[in-house]
């Protein structure tokens, strides 16, 4: 069956179609885009179905997207997505807005244990027997005119994707619905919260190796190559690469010739910022102790890795119960900084990242089990 695709190519038209789609009960978005040598995504293409239309939204053209940011704010329109958090990203930088309520048809799948993390064709081709076409997706999306295929898969695409929420949806208990727009809402706001600089060294590989005052060291780089990754809008390791930092905070060498010599270090970062980086690594291993960053807890030991188990052992339980997919329940690191606040001996506190339903439902079991592993000899 031939699709219906309506081209916006113009302010008015977007302003037009957006006034419709706010009295609507739910849209499907996805967007195209191209990332590689930059920091931010270049939206290339944006798609809307309304559950029977493919819109195709020509970014290149558009300079108001106010009444687009309008509709994404909207508490009464649901926006569908599968897998979004790139196209979160897009979104943001096109209109300064986000998507609320958000509905992950990814997630979807999880809550009614369809499977963790499905990709688009697959959960397509699992809801709606329709296998769609390969090759697109690494297209060049901004080239003009876009190939006939590449117009035939975005569009395909916008249908689907408000086809499969139109199944899916209904099969959702209202715990499940509501968990799940839960978790759109958590996703939308850490992408709001956008990660301050001066924090990036902490998940620094190794960093937990290093002193207090050469993680000083390494937080000022891992500050400085957030910070020109965005002002120069281009990937952090083509600012410096990721398995560099390490040993220059560990090393922290003071002239040219030294620089060099840094494990994965390139030669266009020696001679555009070398100067600079050795005058950063002397100021930063100047600071006055009391400046210095608090030492990084080391790694669980070995042995806990029994006591992990045990623990996705309840949130695997909670899943069977629910049928829902044991992915979705809790996250490995929420299970690690649950133990790495009193292993071995507790008391343990339940962390942050272990928020809401996830919370109530599960966190008085979690710290009863931590109780009786604590009291076995």
């Amino acid at each position: 069956m031939a699709i219906d695709i309506h081209w916006i190519r113009d302010d008015a038209s977007l302003a037009h179609h957006c006034v419709e789609w706010q009295a609507l009960p739910f849209v499907a978005l996805d967007t195209e885009f191209m990332r590689v040598d930059t920091f931010y995504p270049i939206a290339a293409l944006l798609q809307i179905g309304d559950g029977s239309r493919a819109y195709l939204i020509d970014p290149l053209l558009i300079n108001d997207w106010a009444p687009l940011s309008a509709l994404l704010e909207n508490p009464n329109v649901i926006k569908v997505v599968h897998a979004c958090s790139e196209d979160l990203e897009v979104l943001l930088r096109l209109t300064c807005s986000l998507p609320a309520p958000l509905f992950d048809t990814q997630l979807a799948a999880a809550y009614l244990n369809l499977g963790f993390s499905m990709g688009y064709s697959r959960l397509v081709q699992e809801v709606l027997g329709i296998e769609l076409p390969k090759g697109e997706t690494r297209s060049d999306w901004l080239q003009r005119p876009l190939s006939e295929t590449q117009i035939s898969y975005a569009a395909e695409d916008a249908v689907h994707l408000a086809e499969v929420y139109s199944i899916l949806q209904p099969k959702l208990s209202a715990d499940k619905h509501a968990w799940l727009l839960d978790d759109g809402a958590e996703l939308v706001a850490n992408l709001r919260r956008e990660t301050d600089p001066y924090e990036v060294y902490r998940d620094a590989k190794l960093a937990w190796k290093l002193s207090r005052a050469q993680l000083a060291v390494l937080r000022e780089l891992c500050a400085w190559r957030e910070h020109e990754a965005r002002a120069r809008n281009l990937p952090r390791n083509r600012v410096i690469r990721e398995h560099s930092l390490w040993p220059l905070a560990k090393t922290q060498p003071d002239n040219l010739s030294a620089l060099a010599k840094i494990e994965d270090i390139h030669p266009k970062t020696v001679r555009q910022d070398g100067e600079f980086l050795i005058d950063l690594i002397k100021d930063a291993a100047s600071l006055p102790p009391e400046q210095w960053p608090p030492a990084l807890p080391e790694p669980l030991p070995i042995d806990a890795s029994a006591v992990l188990k045990t623990l996705r052992a309840i949130g695997q339980q909670y899943a069977e119960q629910l049928q829902m997919a044991p992915e979705l329940m809790l996250r490995k690191k929420t299970l690690e900084a649950l133990l790495k606040s009193g292993y071995p001996d507790g008391p343990y506190q339940l962390p942050d990242s272990l928020r809401g339903w996830r919370r109530e439902l599960m966190g008085q079991a979690l710290l009863d089990s931590l109780a009786t592993v604590g009291e076995q000899p």
